[in-house]
């Protein structure tokens, strides 16, 4: 499992360990390097092609979380463009792999929130917790600078929602909207874990064992799931 390593004194060098390949971020698989190209085509500077791809890991791949499974294979970004539905960790992984693939750095960030507009049935799912632990966003390192990208909601769910889709041009951090149209208070960031330049898989899979009900992602799996991880 590698390292946090976002501290409080800033970010990390953007150096080769947030261009290359990894068990998550597979973008050399041939549907991530498609997906990724079409996304991009037409785009110009890598602002612009972060952008396009943003939006396209925002709504074409639906949010999805009844479809969580805690085993590797349902986080690598290759399975996120096969299903076309996957939850907040995931979508993350896809964008930051695509970047990748464009030689855009980027790394995984995991942070607790409050969603004050969850179903009844993603309550009973988590048994009751009110803090959603371990949200995932992206983060970018573009023109001199990292930001975040939270890609989750798709722009239908949110019409469903009534919350204004986040939208990313590149320049500023995208994180899910605070507030709904009517003003009501949407989304509570509590704290930031980190960022790292794979998945902590092993990490999430222990703070999440501990937390939530196995019911939230279908049970505990094998060991054997995550040997080599």
């Amino acid at each position: 499992m590698p390292d946090c390593e976002f501290t409080p004194y800033g970010w990390p060098e953007p150096g080769p360990r947030y261009l290359a390949p990894t068990p998550f971020l597979d973008f050399e698989q041939p549907e991530v390097e498609r997906f990724t190209r079409l996304a991009v085509e037409g785009a110009g500077t890598p602002r612009e092609q972060a952008a396009r791809l943003f939006l396209a890991v925002r709504d074409l791949v639906r949010y999805a979380p009844f479809t969580m499974r805690m085993t590797p294979e349902c986080f690598r970004a290759s399975t996120v463009v096969r299903e076309r539905g996957a939850f907040c960790i995931p979508k993350a992984v896809l964008l930051a792999a695509g970047a990748r693939l464009l030689g855009i750095p980027a790394a995984l960030g995991l942070s607790d929130v409050v969603n004050h507009f969850s179903t009844p049935k993603m309550q009973q799912m988590m048994g009751g917790r009110e803090v959603f632990m371990h949200h995932g966003w992206a983060a970018l390192h573009i023109e001199g600078r990292w930001v975040k990208a939270v890609p989750a909601f798709n722009r239908e769910l949110c019409a469903l929602m009534r919350v204004p889709p986040t939208d990313f041009d590149g320049t500023h951090d995208a994180i899910l909207q605070q507030y709904k149209e009517d003003g009501s208070v949407h989304m509570e960031y509590l704290r930031d874990h980190g960022v790292w330049s794979d998945l902590p898989y092993l990490r999430i899979d222990s703070d999440w064992s501990g937390y939530y009900p196995p019911v939230l992602w279908g049970g505990r799996r094998s060991r054997i799931d995550v040997e080599g991880l």
